[in-house]
């Protein structure tokens, strides 16, 4: 056993002891980061802008704080690129996490000096989570690998700006720099297939204890080694133990991913963004995610039902309830208030509180009033790969088909891209349409009255989400599809595809 695997079990038991003590104070915890985060901003330009001075309890905060978005809160972002100080948070960021919105373009998310330790202390603490649990940390002392962006950073009116997973890499515990992979110039490369090979060609020979990525694109990277090896990652790198992933539902993943592996490990779920880290899997055999409630964030939760209402109601984290959908919003140490994480997730339990995240609140099909989720859909799929062992799935995005060729019912229509397809289709479009009406009640009422008809399955050619992200730039670690549109855009480009 090696050094830093023997002092890590010391840490770990210390992390895990403070996490406890927060634990035991959730929701004072939460009352306080509330008042902290106000008193620090008050005299910030959106500080002032709100009255933040006014604001000593949480219904005054309620008052005063507007539910936003990316868009809301641009105005303000934009005199933070311009070279201003104090418009969110006193002074300026210390970095932009650059990413892709939906409807903004480029979005620029500000990190400051007190919000970075929620990114990286999060992450570490999710490892010294499952090592106190689990005694584990050999690990530590053997090869790692973290699936991410490009770590180069340009300046934006004097902020460093980047993708997250390249800003995180800058702040590797030097400890575990010298068993990181890939190299620095390796992690530089832009154009992703360039970078997966060269990733391969760094790692084959190396002994991997730990692969960290988003589950798609690590899927990618174990393609690539079978093809070049014949062989199963287990036998490419007998030492890998420890699968730690992010940013999407691992089940659609799982039944391929641990195939290719061919031997069972542990895993950790992250739930990260570059808004903020918000949760982890602390245990190993527990539902659910441990929600972060002391790291800088104050939280508020929407019921996902009542989200487009003119004045939602915003609860407090002593307010949610277990089994109801909520819609995050987030007000963070470095400077975003009353912000939409656009993310939906399920309490689990409120002691701790733990979650699950359940979909995108612009991720869903309610084009005929149905208000399909990303989570039924991929529980709908699980049941049906139950009943169909062989089925292995690769990728799946589902949208409505309003006005179909044939002049029929409208219906869903699901183009899933199988590693391994059913022997039966129609019994498997059977078996997701009939778990679908059990999870939607409105579904199943649009289908007994005859709105819509089943759901159609459109088998794709190989690599056709591949194909599909590389034509919009989209290929790299850090990008996904996304599981449902309310329209067809993403539809009709697979489509279009899949003929060629």
């Amino acid at each position: 056993m090696g050094i830093r695997s023997i002092l890590s079990k010391p840490l770990a038991r210390y992390i895990v002891k403070q996490q406890q003590e927060w634990i035991a104070r959730s929701t004072e915890v939460q009352d306080k980061w509330r008042s902290e985060l106000v008193r620090k901003a008050a005299g910030t330009q959106f500080g002032k802008d709100h009255f933040f001075h006014d604001i000593h309890s949480y219904d005054d905060f309620r008052q005063a704080v507007p539910v936003s978005d990316y868009e809301d809160l641009k105005p303000y972002v934009e005199k933070i690129k311009s070279g201003e100080s104090d418009i969110l948070w006193p002074g300026k960021p210390l970095y932009f996490a650059k990413t892709s919105g939906t409807t903004s373009g480029t979005k620029y998310i500000p990190i400051s000096k007190d919000s970075i330790s929620n990114h990286i202390g999060s992450a570490k603490n999710a490892i010294l989570t499952y090592i106190d649990e689990t005694k584990k940390s050999e690990f530590l002392d053997n090869k790692l690998i973290f699936l991410s962006g490009s770590p180069i950073l340009t300046e934006t009116g004097g902020v460093l700006t980047g993708r997250l997973s390249g800003i995180s890499n800058h702040h590797v515990p030097g400890y575990l720099r010298s068993n990181q992979m890939p190299s620095y110039e390796t992690n530089c490369i832009e154009d992703w297939e360039t970078k997966l090979d060269k990733i391969i060609d760094e790692t084959l020979d190396q002994p991997m204890s730990l692969i960290s990525g988003i589950p798609p694109w690590v899927q990618m990277y174990f393609d690539k080694i079978i093809e070049r090896t014949g062989k199963k990652i287990k036998d490419v790198f007998p030492d890998f133990s420890l699968f730690i992933y992010g940013g999407v539902n691992f089940e659609p993943y799982r039944a391929k991913l641990f195939e290719s592996i061919g031997k069972p490990i542990d895993s950790i779920e992250l739930y990260p963004a570059s808004e903020g880290f918000f949760a982890y899997q602390d245990k190993q055999h527990e539902e659910g995610l441990l929600l972060l409630l002391d790291t800088g964030i104050f939280y508020e939760f929407i019921p996902v039902e009542h989200f487009f209402d003119e004045n939602p109601k915003r609860l407090s984290i002593a307010e949610v309830e277990v089994g109801q959908n909520y819609a995050v919003i987030i007000n963070n140490n470095a400077g975003l208030w009353g912000y939409s994480l656009g993310d939906t997730v399920r309490f689990v339990s409120t002691d701790p509180y733990k979650i699950l995240v359940t979909g995108r609140i612009k991720h869903f099909i309610s084009a005929f009033g149905e208000h399909v989720i990303g989570e039924e859909i991929e529980k709908a799929l699980r049941y049906a790969q139950e009943r169909h062992p062989e089925v292995e799935v690769i990728e799946l995005t589902v949208a409505p088909m309003v006005n179909p060729a044939d002049g029929g019912l409208p219906y869903h229509e699901w183009l899933v891209e199988f590693a391994t397809p059913p022997h039966d289709m129609e019994r498997f479009a059977n078996d997701l349409d009939q778990r679908l009406t059990e999870l939607n009640i409105y579904y199943k009422d649009l289908i007994k009255g005859s709105i819509l008809r089943r759901l159609e399955l459109v088998p794709l050619r190989r690599n056709a989400f591949i194909d599909f992200m590389r034509a919009n730039g989209k290929l790299g670690g850090q990008n996904k599809v996304p599981r449902l549109s309310n329209d067809r855009k993403i539809a009709d480009e697979l489509t279009n595809l899949n003929l060629k």
